[in-house]
């Protein structure tokens, strides 16, 4: 079950819907049905589930070649 972000096009409001099997998203405020798919984004964090720092140092921006979230370098594109 895919989880989508929208933002209403009626109200303006920013939410997320989880998609499930015949259902269509709705705005919670106004209920409104005129909604924008925005390009969703994850959290990525640098320490692992114990406190303990993650295996691979937090990058400084996107890899240029193809935008691997670790930097540059880490993926096999030269």
């Amino acid at each position: 079950m895919p989880l989508f972000e929208y933002e209403c096009r009626g109200c303006g409001r920013h939410f997320e819907f989880l998609t499930r099997d015949g259902q269509s998203p709705s705005c919670p405020s106004c209920e409104g049905a005129n909604l924008q798919k925005l390009l969703s984004v994850f959290a990525v964090s640098t320490k692992a589930g114990n406190g303990d720092p993650a295996p691979f140092p937090a990058s400084t921006g996107a890899c240029g070649s193809c935008g691997d979230p670790r930097g540059p370098g880490s993926c096999s594109i030269n």
